[in-house]
């Protein structure tokens, strides 16, 4: 078993360990004690450095297709869903990505425990390749521009509500005097790894669970 198979394995097994929730939701680091999210965070690194597709905007743009689900994040917009109002729970996240038009969206399911709400948040974006001064062929970072943010409820008590959905749409935040950014840092056929500019980090595995990108 190589080197990268192995690191592999123990990631992935740490955050099934960890994924004690039936619904799915991403864990983030802040429900994790610090000793634990250091694990993490050093398996992560130490996957990173054996990434077997080192320039994924150049060779590797169709294992970036498709529906791919959050496991593992800490970042803020993550952490902040933890805590929704109402009594609601957050369920599973994807993020689904359509290379060829440079669009993607990320899709946050939550739901009441009790069965009384669900629905969606949903947030639409672009990208496009980034070009840095010192690195004049584009290979694995991304700038994001987001667009419209959806808020939606699904049902109410288990009937459906096409008329709330979406009951909102409101253009999306994006950074105040920058461009947000993700790095590709690992990817193969069933993991991805990205790096946001601020620093936090997204593990996320490949989904069949979604239809092709819709806009």
């Amino acid at each position: 078993m190589n080197n990268q198979i192995l690191i592999k394995e123990k990631l992935q097994a740490k955050l099934e360990n960890i994924q004690t929730k039936s619904n799915g939701s991403p864990v983030t680091d802040l429900q994790l004690d610090k000793t634990l999210a250091a694990e993490i965070e050093q398996l992560t690194t130490e996957l990173e450095s054996v990434n077997p597709n080192l320039n994924p905007l150049l060779y590797a743009t169709s294992l970036l297709e498709g529906a791919w689900q959050l496991q593992y994040s800490t970042a803020r917009e993550i952490r902040s869903l933890a805590s929704l109002p109402l009594g609601l729970k957050l369920g599973k996240v994807y993020q689904v990505i359509d290379v060829a038009n440079k669009l993607f969206f990320n899709l946050a399911k939550v739901q009441h425990p009790l069965g009384l709400v669900s629905g969606y948040v949903k947030v639409t974006a672009s990208f496009e390749p980034a070009k840095e001064y010192l690195e004049p062929i584009a290979n694995k970072r991304l700038n994001v521009y987001f667009d419209k943010r959806y808020l939606s409820i699904e049902k109410i008590v288990g009937i459906n509500t096409p008329q709330l959905n979406p009951f909102k749409v409101v253009p999306a935040n994006n950074p105040t005097g920058r461009t947000a950014t993700l790095d590709i840092t690992y990817l193969d056929e069933t993991l991805r790894i990205g790096r946001g500019g601020d620093g936090s980090l997204f593990i996320l595995s490949k989904s069949e669970n979604l239809p092709d990108f819709t806009s």
